[in-house]
């Protein structure tokens, strides 16, 4: 694993709020805040109802792009912007993997048919320090 990508991963490997943006079937951009966690291979997930309107809108156009790492405004810490294309997987398998007890609050559990995972493997990061105009770039290969 690269140094950037040392550090991309160290800002995602913890749940966290993040804004998530998808674009509407009238070609506007909408956004929303999703508590996302990502692997290794900075594949982003999160939580989501499968009958989610964000759900819809990444059926018809998965380019989304989701902006995390500030968990608190009063710290100048460094942010990812993400650009990537995600897919609702509502595999047992990735049900179970990614369930929380927090989502219990939510879900009846990992087998709760209107519960998905929203996937995102991002194809472009910037990595964006304060006090720098310029973001570094990590792009997938």
């Amino acid at each position: 694993m690269s140094e950037l990508n040392e550090r991309i991963y160290a800002i995602l490997k913890e749940p966290q709020l993040a804004g998530l943006a998808t674009v509407t079937e009238d070609g506007k951009p909408w956004v929303r805040y999703v508590m996302i966690v990502a692997s290794e291979d900075l594949t982003t997930r999160c939580a989501t109802f499968v009958t989610a309107r964000k759900v819809g809108q990444i059926e018809n156009n998965p380019e989304v792009h989701l902006t995390c790492g500030i968990t608190n405004p009063s710290e100048m810490v460094p942010y990812l912007q993400i650009q990537g294309r995600a897919q609702l997987n509502t595999s047992k398998e990735a049900r179970h993997a990614f369930w929380t007890d927090m989502l219990s609050q939510i879900f009846e559990g990992p087998d709760d048919p209107k519960y998905g995972v929203i996937e995102v493997t991002p194809y472009r990061i910037e990595f964006c320090s304060p006090g720098s105009h310029e973001a570094e770039v990590w792009t997938a290969s």
